[in-house]
């Protein structure tokens, strides 16, 4: 069992555009040679296998908020998109998908119930990425899982708003996409 943010990130090492928008992460087409956008059988940072291992997850508000935001775009009604028990975390009172609850506080607090609610699987930390941030400040994150998408933007929100020192264990070829999985260390001191 770990607590793992998986993420995709622009080369410049942002999340999302200035408009919280990730069209440009949805507009990278898959490597040419790889068109259905795996990169072998004898892959470990595959996704489908991740998901398989994921028990239970959480996210922020801002990331619930453009999942609705795109559902709503393409002319289709808001559906949660994940089986497992998932909370999300805000200071704001917002409306959450059925079976989904609200926390609000200390990830810290919300920790032990992702855990037990994950059954010895893992915790997926959706976004964003102070979210992220908040975990590791508490020393409860894992794993960051990496997916650098060849885009630049210049500016938007950073993949994590802190200083945190890694450990690289693993960086494979993902399509168009570089996936790279690191183990949290801890805090990068100033």
């Amino acid at each position: 069992m770990a607590t793992i943010f998986c993420t995709a990130t622009s080369l410049d090492g942002f999340i999302a555009d200035d408009a919280e928008s990730l069209t440009w992460l949805f507009n990278t087409p898959n490597c040419e040679g790889d068109p259905q956008g795996r990169y072998g059988d004898d892959a470990t940072l595959d996704f489908d296998r991740f998901i398989e291992r994921v028990g239970s997850t959480v996210m922020g508000v801002n990331t619930l908020e453009w999942l609705r935001r795109e559902a709503q775009s393409s002319g289709k009604p808001f559906a949660w998109p994940y089986e497992q028990p998932s909370w999300v975390v805000t200071h704001r009172d917002v409306e959450v998908p059925d079976g989904v609850k609200l926390f609000q506080g200390d990830v810290a607090d919300l920790h032990p119930l992702l855990v037990e609610a994950a059954d010895g699987r893992d915790v997926w930390v959706i976004g964003g990425g102070d979210l992220a941030g908040q975990f590791a400040d508490a020393g409860l994150l894992d794993y960051m899982w990496v997916h650098l998408t060849p885009v630049t933007l210049g500016s938007g929100r950073p993949l994590m708003p802190r200083r945190l020192r890694l450990h690289r264990e693993n960086v494979e070829r993902d399509g168009q996409l570089t996936a790279m999985l690191f183990r949290v260390v801890g805090p990068e001191p100033d």
